[in-house]
């Protein structure tokens, strides 16, 4: 797969089973190899990622294909936040003294 890094700026990233993801706002280059490694995502999805962070770098192995968005595999929670647990469900130090 072969294109500017410029053209990749800005685009929207989804998975290839349509889940939004964020907006590519930067490129991760290996120079000496003169390829790309990663893409930094920023403006992600709030129910697939912690927002108080600013971003988060995609392994450019899981894109499968740049054209108007990116596509990248869809790896099976890969990027879902951890469940809250209920209160009803947490051990306090009350119950097992």
């Amino acid at each position: 797969m072969q294109s500017e890094v410029s053209t990749m700026f800005g685009l929207n990233v989804y998975t290839e089973r349509g889940v939004y993801i964020g907006k590519v706002n930067d490129v991760v280059l290996e120079v000496n190899e003169k390829k790309v490694t990663g893409l930094a995502v920023s403006r992600l999805n709030p129910e697939m990622f912690d927002t108080v962070k600013a971003g988060v770098v995609i392994p450019y192995r899981w894109v499968t294909a740049v054209a108007d968005v990116v596509l990248i595999r869809h790896v099976k929670d890969q990027f879902k936040k951890p469940e809250e647990v209920p209160e009803e469900y947490n051990i306090s130090n009350e119950d097992e003294q």
